[in-house]
């Protein structure tokens, strides 16, 4: 008869059973795994497949952690539990929302309300309506609008534009919900009932979208002027513009690279890599570039956008890592790729994150203030 000891072994161990020295190799493989992604993150680089995937997960790499040295404890495997809180202090470590939180030092200039939703084929699009509805943004960025969703956006929103892509070319004032002709004009027609109707009609005379179908379509609403930019050439839309507010110029960005699937990771960092080259090269103007990033805090393309001065708007209201996707397992479970990026010169003040049916994103709207430069 073999008496048991209670010692403790720097090896995995093993048993004649096979119990012990299972759970031990178990926990070593699950160290390895949460490893491999923690070192990549660690060495600032997004590797390959699965890595990338893994990254955007990176705080629920936790759970494995911990399990595995609940695993070592049971099969006295000290070096098992070295290696589990080593990794579990890298990743706490990283768990620290990335960004700069400095506030502007100017005066405040204008007050702005940004609403950004991937209405996901656009499925979600009449519900996208009532939230605007509710929420009145001052500027609105969808993805995954196609041809349907932009239809019922004008209808919901605005009259056609000359071109079929935007509506910089019409008259009507930013603030169409509360003018003065909109509502006279509705009440000389058809009421009270018809001033209201109208008021909806002028919410947004202002947009610029790339159409497209499926997944291609995007479109940026604005109660204020626009005037069209290039944008970003891209697999799916990202359309640009200047937005005219109150006197100030503010360059709206939508951004909506292709999600980092194992066949997709070239046009993915390519991409991310074309949206950080914009916004470095308009680091010197007020900007707001939102969207459907495909990329969290933890990948590093979407770190670099963030090093070129551009902050998020999440992280400036302390909600970095409320997750955004997939929203049928949010707030519970999930990670946070859509995002607001504001320039230097912008305070956030406000970040909600609201359910729409029918879409597997969450949607942000943020209140923002434009200060004036230093």
């Amino acid at each position: 008869m073999t008496a048991e000891t209670d010692e403790w072994t720097d090896d995995a161990p093993t048993s004649r059973h096979g119990g012990p020295g299972i759970g031990a190799w178990f926990a070593g493989l699950l160290l390895a795994g949460v490893s491999v992604v923690v070192g990549c993150r660690i060495a600032d680089t997004d590797a390959i497949t699965p890595v990338p995937q893994l990254l955007a997960f990176l705080p629920w790499l936790l759970a494995p952690t911990g399990i595995a040295l609940l695993l070592s404890a049971l099969t006295r495997w000290r070096t098992g539990l070295a290696w589990g809180v080593a990794a579990l202090a890298a990743i706490a470590w990283f768990i620290e929302p990335y960004g700069k939180t400095t506030e502007p030092d100017g005066p405040p200039l204008v007050e702005l309300r940004v609403l950004t939703s991937n209405v996901e084929f656009g499925e979600a699009t009449d519900d996208l309506i009532e939230a605007i509805r509710d929420q009145r943004p001052d500027l609105v960025f969808v993805q995954e609008c196609e041809n349907t969703c932009d239809d019922k956006l004008r209808q919901a929103f605005g009259t056609d534009s000359t071109d079929g892509t935007d509506n910089t070319d019409q008259t009507g004032r930013a603030d169409g919900a509360e003018g003065a002709e909109g509502a006279e004009g509705a009440e000389g027609a058809e009421g009270a009932e018809g001033a209201e109707g109208a008021d909806q009609k002028s919410l947004y005379p202002y947009r610029q979208a790339v159409e497209g179908y499926g997944s291609d379509g995007s479109v940026i609403l604005s109660r204020h002027p626009l005037e069209p930019t290039p944008g970003i050439p891209a697999t799916m839309g990202m359309p640009g513009a200047t937005a005219k507010v109150k006197g100030q110029e503010i360059h709206l960005q939508l951004a909506h690279p292709m999600p980092p699937l194992p066949a997709h990771l070239d046009s993915w960092r390519r991409e991310l890599t074309a949206l950080r080259d914009h916004a470095a090269a308009n680091k010197a103007k007020p900007t707001i570039l939102a969207g459907d990033f495909n990329a969290s805090q933890d990948h590093a393309a979407f770190r670099r956008i963030l090093d070129t001065g551009l902050r998020d708007a999440a992280r400036l209201t302390g909600d970095a890592r409320t997750p955004t996707w997939p929203a049928r397992t949010a707030p519970a479970f999930g990670t946070q790729i859509d995002h607001v990026l504001v320039s230097q010169d912008f305070s956030a003040n406000r970040t909600r994150f609201l359910d729409l049916e029918n879409t597997d994103h969450r949607t942000l709207v943020v209140d923002l203030t434009l200060h004036k430069g230093t």
